[in-house]
């Protein structure tokens, strides 16, 4: 093969590896992004269920004020 060929070849794999390497640096950033963001969602969930709405605990505050309010009706 003549020198030019075996340049091109070279020339070639360079900017095949190169692109490669990129793209194993991207995949290797996309996996850390998705590990933080698990985390993150992983908080927010934490958070979401540790303050729950005021009507998912309703039933058992009006159960427990029931006296006072039968107390008030009396006054």
């Amino acid at each position: 093969m003549p020198v030019v060929a075996w340049v091109t070849l070279v020339g070639a794999a360079l900017i095949i590896a190169g692109a490669g390497i990129g793209l194993l640096r991207v995949i290797l950033h996309l996996r850390h992004i998705h590990r933080t963001l698990a985390a993150v969602v992983g908080g927010v969930s934490s958070i979401a269920a540790r303050t729950s709405t005021v009507p998912a605990r309703l039933g058992s505050v009006n159960a427990t004020l029931k006296p006072v309010r039968d107390w008030t009706e009396t006054v």
